[in-house]
Order: structure tokens, then sequence, then C-alpha cells
């Protein structure tokens, strides 16, 4: 009897706690919730004062933040309780825990890190993107210096090839030249033979 009750008093409470289980939206108000209050606390920490402009930066990361959740965020449900993950640099990154109704948010040092993480993420980027950038200029500035000396070894070998056909006509020119000579002077000779026989 003792051990009907047990197994009783267990069903009862395995069937309580999948009644209990929070949903999705409970764990993103959690999140948002804990993201916020995360917020708060860094913009007071470097000195930003509760301005409209600081209150408008805000809006801005925990509206971004939500968007991110809503469309990112996935629930694993173990009948008794569920987490949620996002998948972050190839990982699953579990972000909270809802058993009993309640849902257990990630602690704020993991979410410093994660935002530092992902900060440097996007500057290694950043970074990798100009230097692919400043290479990609410096291999069209040498292309277009390659093109620049090939265009005057053009230029060079169309002056010599000039200079080298004005040398060809030049050598002809006076070649004919020698020719008539040579012919004006072999018909002078012969008008001399032509006289003195």
């Amino acid at each position: 009897m003792k051990k009907l009750l047990i197994v009783a008093i267990i069903l009862l409470l395995a069937v309580l706690m999948t009644q209990m289980v929070p949903d999705k939206q409970a764990h993103k108000e959690a999140m948002m919730e804990a993201i916020t209050e995360f917020v708060d606390e860094e913009a007071e920490q470097r000195g930003f004062g509760d301005n409209v402009l600081t209150n408008l930066g805000k809006g801005v990361v925990l509206k971004t933040i939500e968007t991110a959740l809503n469309s990112k965020l996935k629930v694993d449900n173990y009948f008794i309780l569920n987490t949620t993950h996002v998948r972050l640099q190839g990982k699953d990154q579990i972000l909270s825990l809802g058993i009993f109704g309640h849902v257990f948010t990630f602690d704020k040092k993991m979410l410093r890190e994660k935002l530092e993480e992902a900060t440097k993420v996007k500057e290694e980027a950043a970074s990798e993107k100009d230097a692919a950038k400043q290479s990609a200029k410096e291999l069209k500035q040498l292309q277009k210096e390659q093109k620049k000396r090939e265009k005057e070894l053009e230029k060079e070998q169309k002056r010599k090839e000039k200079e080298a056909q004005k040398e060809q006509k030049k050598r002809e020119k006076e070649l004919k030249k020698e020719q008539k000579r040579k012919e004006k002077e072999a018909k002078r000779l012969a008008k001399e033979r032509a006289k003195a026989a």
C-alpha cells in the first residue's frame, strides 16, 4: 500500500509538473526582463545617465535582442521541464530552464561574456573585411600598374618597330640612289666608250 501511494504521488507530481512547464513566451519574457536589467546596469556602470538618448539606445538594443530571440530561440521539452537555446557561432547555447511554472535565466556574467564574445567576433569579421578590401585595393593597384607597364612596353615596341621601318626605308632609298648613281655612271662610261670608238 505504501509503495502504491508513493507511485501515485510521483505520477501526480509528474502530471502536475508537465502542466506547469512554462511556454516559449514565458521564457522570452523572463529573458527580456533579465536583459533589460543587465542593459540598465551596464549603462549605469559606464556612466550613461537616464536621458532620452540613452533610453533610445537601450530601446534599440532591447528591440534587436527581442527580434533575435523571436527568430532564433528554440525550446526543448522534456515533459517535466524545458530549456531554451540559440545557436551562437556554431554551438547551441542554453539560455533558460523552465520548471514548476518558473523560468530560470542565464546569469549576468554569462550574458556579459556572450555579448563581449559576439562583439569580438563582429570586430574580427569587420577587421577581416577591411583586410580583404585592402588586399583587393592593392591587387587592383598592382593590376593597374601592370597594365600601365604593358602599355608602355607596347608603346616602346611600336616606337622601335617604327624606327626600324624608317631605317629600312632609308637604307632602301640609299640603295636605290646608289643604284641610280651606278646606272648613271655606267651610262656615262658607255657614252664615253662609244665616243672613243
